[in-house]
């Protein structure tokens, strides 16, 4: 009984052995040609390091609404939002909340988009930076899932799912645009 173990063990190891030493050839040379022209050191990809936490978009029948939540960078190098896009809107801006001259609270686009530093977060929320959705295709109503993208100052983008909730508040006026006040 021990030798059959014995023989059919060294006859699987040969097999093996026989198996592995085929494939190496092909496999060299694709690692060899990949490795050629793959950079020396690989770029950090903004997305891998980024989650959302606590995301929501607020519920809306039609106009303007806005996506909130919490940008975690899990990552050693600071990031950039630059930009969303959404089948649920027309039309999509990266928004801060300032008091304009006159003390009230105001809704504009925010230039250059929202860092998040490397280790750090970056909050989403009502009276301050936010997403904000103009021209909805259709009412989104609470127990809806908003589904957005958001690209990252290196080209990188995160796909997200977000549900929708009521919200009363968050009701600044809008500074600028075809798409009137929120």
């Amino acid at each position: 009984m021990r030798t059959i173990h014995r023989s059919l063990l060294a006859s699987a190891f040969v097999a093996v052995a026989a198996l592995s030493f085929s494939g190496c050839a092909v496999t060299g040379a694709v690692v060899e040609s990949a490795a050629a022209e793959a950079p020396a050191s690989p770029v950090a990809d903004a997305a891998a390091s980024v989650t959302l936490t606590d995301g929501w978009a607020k519920a809306a029948e039609s106009g303007m609404t806005a996506v909130f939540g919490s940008l975690e960078n899990a990552g050693a190098e600071d990031v950039v939002v630059v930009s969303a896009a959404t089948d649920a809107a027309d039309a999509i801006e990266l928004h801060e909340v300032v008091a304009d001259g006159s003390g009230t609270m105001t809704m504009r686009e925010k230039e250059g988009g929202f860092p998040i530093p490397a280790g750090d977060h970056a909050h989403l929320e009502p009276g301050g930076d936010h997403i904000m959705l103009m021209g909805l295709t259709g009412p989104l109503l609470p127990g809806d899932e908003l589904d957005l993208t958001i690209t990252f100052d290196d080209g990188s983008s995160l796909d997200l799912t977000v549900p929708v909730k009521d919200y009363e508040g968050a009701n600044e006026s809008y500074d600028g645009g075809e798409h009137g006040a929120h």
